[in-house]
């Protein structure tokens, strides 16, 4: 068991947003809107930052590029003008408190250069300064029955003591979009993992990541939720001091398989749902399902 509390949380949000182009050229695909449970219109990036508060996180850092610290800037740490508080009713004069609430608790970092979702978190290294974190997709939203899926992983990692990858069932035609795990299980929900694989062929899948007793057409892909020891940098600064690129990024998966192999994780099949907002027909799919389960 780990005594280290999780007190940090890393959410990257510098990407192009390519796939869903043009609205990104535009507007950043984490400032979209979603409808949350209490039918209020919010971006996706204020939903993935009360996920990581949901699991007791007291510090969040959001990588985004320099020319979008300002839009980060003006959600979490400007209150509105004095034309724009007029106009607004009570309850949404409480809420904008609420937010400048949590901008006290936000750190914006910058990634100078687009060069992956690896070298996004890599950027956090001196932020984190060689704690355990919590890290999260700045393009996923989550909902769960009872506990949040953030604070199962917190709560997985302060159990076991190691580093923890959030997976979730996948079919096969969509794992080459995702990373896939390949293991044995341990418990009902914890995975011994043998193999990360970022955005497997089908018939690497089926050779090197299936898991015995599920189906043929179904896989374990990554849930968009880690908690990270911090040698997890020291694995990304190697990769690109040496120019290690997978698909000409520095990637995440590719430093995920070295920590296990090194240091130790393990995988845990999360208790909830994720929407990947990130491609325009699954955004859709978010507006409509999100609102209904976070509802329940």
């Amino acid at each position: 068991m780990s005594s280290q509390k999780i007190r940090k949380a890393v959410i990257p949000a510098a990407g192009f947003g390519t796939r869903m182009y043009p609205a990104t050229k535009v507007f950043k695909k984490e400032l979209f809107p979603i409808i949350d449970k209490d039918g209020r219109a919010k971006p996706i990036i204020l939903a993935i930052v009360e996920e990581a508060l949901s699991a007791g996180i007291e510090e969040v850092a959001i990588v985004v590029q320099k020319s979008d610290r300002n839009l980060f800037h003006a959600l979490f740490k400007s209150p509105p003008k004095p034309e724009l508080w007029n106009k607004l009713s009570a309850e949404n004069q409480d809420y904008s408190e609420y937010l400048q609430t949590i901008g006290d608790r936000i750190t914006i970092l910058t990634q100078s250069d687009q060069e992956g979702f690896g070298h996004a978190v890599f950027c956090s290294r001196d932020w984190v300064n060689n704690q355990p974190f919590l890290l999260l997709l700045g393009d996923h939203v989550y909902t769960c029955d009872h506990d949040s899926c953030a604070a199962q992983m917190v709560n997985i990692y302060h159990q076991t003591g190691t580093s923890v990858i959030g997976i979730t069932v996948m079919d096969a035609d969509v794992i080459h979009k995702a990373g896939c795990v390949g293991g044995k299980w341990q418990s009902e929900s914890i995975l011994a993992i043998s193999q990360i694989y970022e955005k497997p062929t089908i018939e690497y899948a089926r050779q090197h990541l299936h898991i015995s007793g599920m189906p043929q057409a179904q896989f374990l892909g990554v849930f968009g939720m880690y908690v990270l020891e911090s040698a997890i940098f020291e694995l990304l600064a190697a990769e690109i001091a040496n120019n290690e690129r997978f698909k000409g990024e520095f990637q995440l998966t590719t430093c995920l398989d070295k920590l296990r192999a090194n240091y130790g994780a393990i995988a845990y099949l999360v208790k909830g749902q994720y929407y990947d907002t990130g491609m325009p027909l699954f955004y859709r799919q978010t507006m409509i399902d999100y609102y209904q389960n976070s509802s329940k």
